[in-house]
């Protein structure tokens, strides 16, 4: 005889979350199949390099323009960079199984390579405000920018949106290279 302990409640509509959860992870036969073909293993080199190459930007002061650059607008500046890492990822690896992969080779190299700048480059808000410029699909720099402004507290700034918007150019191409360079 069946008993209540024997029932699984699932969400209201079970196929959307299946389906969700299939594009924010992919599936096992996925990831299986890439990781036959070398891609995981090229995408966490990939995610390793990403890596390095953002604490070499983030340490070599070339996040400071000025001496009047503020603690706080550094910090959105690594966000911003962090963010792109994971915005090229997803824009120039070939599926989400892959893309994700470099995803977490990426956070653990960084957490490894410097633990405070790991902190500060992971601000699930900000990545929140990016992610609803980026998935708009139309003039994404742009609108990276007037996220980047918004988030430094100046809203409708021009230099603040130009200087996001570059900063965004600037290091998706760095990615994009790194993307290209992996083979996938």
């Amino acid at each position: 005889m069946f008993q209540d302990s024997d029932m699984k409640i699932v969400g209201e509509k079970p196929s959307n979350d299946v389906k969700r959860n299939k594009e924010l992870y992919g599936d096992l036969a996925e990831y299986e199949n890439e990781k036959a073909k070398g891609n995981i293993e090229k995408a966490k080199k990939l995610g390793k390099q990403l890596a390095e190459d953002f604490v070499s930007v983030c340490k070599k002061d070339e996040l400071t323009i000025s001496e009047d650059d503020s603690e706080s607008l550094i910090t959105q500046k690594v966000l911003l960079l962090s963010f792109t890492v994971m915005a090229g990822l997803e824009e120039f690896c070939p599926n989400i199984t892959v893309a994700n992969a470099a995803r977490t080779a990426f956070f653990d190299e960084l957490n490894l390579l410097d633990n405070n700048l790991f902190e500060k480059s992971s601000d699930t808000g900000a990545f929140s405000f990016y992610y609803l410029s980026f998935r708009r699909g139309t003039e994404v720099d742009r609108r990276v920018g007037q996220t980047f402004a918004m988030l430094c507290s100046h809203d409708g700034d021009p230099i603040y949106q130009e200087l996001g918007e570059a900063l965004y150019c600037w290091f998706l191409s760095t990615v994009q290279e790194r993307c290209k360079s992996s083979n996938f």
